[in-house]
């Protein structure tokens, strides 16, 4: 479900984006830029992807998909907790008064803050919890946290780079 959002947006369509997304996303969507509407078919396959992985953390498997299972997952709790937090730091900075934004973004604000941001905390902390108990569950668990580790700092840097190129 968390992935059509973006399957419709990358149509062109903006159902349900004009007052909880960033205006300037929403534009980059209804005009149809090509590597926008990249961005959202990619983010809608990694969504689904994301959902598969959650269903393989429910049990474990042999080692090989153990392995890619904890790097997967520690990635997904990485970059959702880094993601929700980054949006709820800001949020809160600009109800403080802390940070100012331009005025067509300031109705944005509490979307970020009181539902985007503590979901994706929440989506980030379910799957660093399920990649503990799937970790406690398997054999090799040394080793398995160290792909666990990589997958994390793996998807650190993915989120760094894409907050830096202003997609993010």
């Amino acid at each position: 479900m968390f992935a059509i959002p973006s399957f419709v947006w990358a149509t062109g369509e903006t159902f349900g984006a004009q007052s909880t997304v960033s205006p300037s996303l929403v534009k980059l969507a209804r005009d149809g830029v090509p590597w926008f509407l990249a961005v959202l078919v990619v983010t809608g396959f990694l969504k689904l992807l994301g959902a598969l992985v959650g269903i393989g953390l429910t049990r474990p498997r042999g080692f090989r998909t153990s392995r890619l299972m904890v790097f997967c997952g520690g990635g997904a709790a990485t970059l959702l907790t880094w993601h929700g937090g980054l949006f709820v730091g800001h949020g809160v900075l600009i109800e403080a008064g802390a940070v100012s934004v331009e005025p067509d973004l300031v109705g944005l604000t509490g979307w970020y803050l009181y539902l985007w941001g503590p979901w994706f905390v929440m989506g980030g902390l379910a799957f660093a919890v399920a990649t503990a108990l799937y970790v406690r569950q398997c054999g090799d668990r040394r080793r398995l946290r160290l792909y666990g580790t990589v997958g994390a700092l793996g998807a650190l840097v993915l989120s760094l780079a894409s907050t830096a190129a202003g997609i993010g």
